[in-house]
């Protein structure tokens, strides 16, 4: 073990200690043990919209109330296993992209306790989804990200840092085609592109700029887009 790790080990057990023992005793009471919880953004796109998946809490806090999926972190998960587990126990949706994106900790954020919590980002396609809400919440639905409900705890917060974040990454990562099928035509990726930055792009340009990244397989085969000709479609290239 080393030093470091040792006096991480040495100074929670003393925090531990000091609560067992009483303030009274123990001058590590002023120092706080949060609880830990894992919050997950999942997008995809539907109805040529972005939309974030939202359950409906059932119990208190904010009861009634919409929210992203999440929940405390069990004993001996990892906080990758935890996002997970909570999204398929809450959602039913399992098996997706998960990136981790912030911590949120601000004092008050949950009125049962202090909590700080490790969202994360999720990408899935909508023809992978299979929504079923558990029983910790009401329902469990789609939700335009630019139409939003009132949502529980700093979810709004949250949301909106994940919004932003993934018009961050998605010139230097493959998050766009986490929304998309296997096989897909660029104007379908254009659109992709276009949701999460929130304008519109040049067609030529894009079309320029995609093709000569190396990112994008030719499968060839074809799809009709419309009353056009058809529509060259493509994969992603893993890189």
């Amino acid at each position: 073990m080393t030093t470091d790790n040792f006096v991480t080990d040495n100074f929670i057990e003393q925090i531990q200690q000091s609560k067992q023992m009483g303030s009274a005793q123990a001058g590590l009471s002023r120092y706080e043990t949060p609880l830990v919880t894992v919050d997950i953004v999942v997008c995809t796109i539907q109805q040529n919209r972005l939309k974030v998946l939202l359950i409906r809490r059932k119990r208190a806090p904010y009861e009634h109330t919409w929210a992203i999926p999440g929940g405390f972190i069990r004993e001996g998960e990892t906080l990758e296993e935890a996002a997970a587990n909570r999204m398929q126990e809450e959602t039913n949706v399992e098996n997706i992209y998960l990136e981790q994106l912030s911590a949120f900790g601000t004092p008050g954020r949950d009125p049962r306790a202090r909590v700080i919590t490790v969202a994360y980002y999720a990408l899935v396609g909508a023809d992978q989804l299979t929504l079923a809400a558990d029983a910790n919440a009401e329902d469990v639905a789609w939700f335009s990200s630019a139409e939003l409900p009132h949502l529980a705890f700093d979810h709004a917060e949250i949301v909106h840092f994940a919004l932003e974040r993934m018009k961050d990454r998605l010139e230097t990562s493959s998050i766009a085609f986490q929304l998309l099928p296997q096989k897909f035509t660029l104007t379908e990726l254009q659109r992709v592109y276009e949701l999460i930055l929130n304008k519109s792009l040049d067609k030529r340009n894009f079309r320029k700029k995609i093709l000569s990244s190396g990112i994008l397989k030719d499968i060839g085969e074809t799809k009709m887009e419309g009353y056009h000709r058809p529509a060259q479609l493509y994969s992603f290239l893993a890189l």
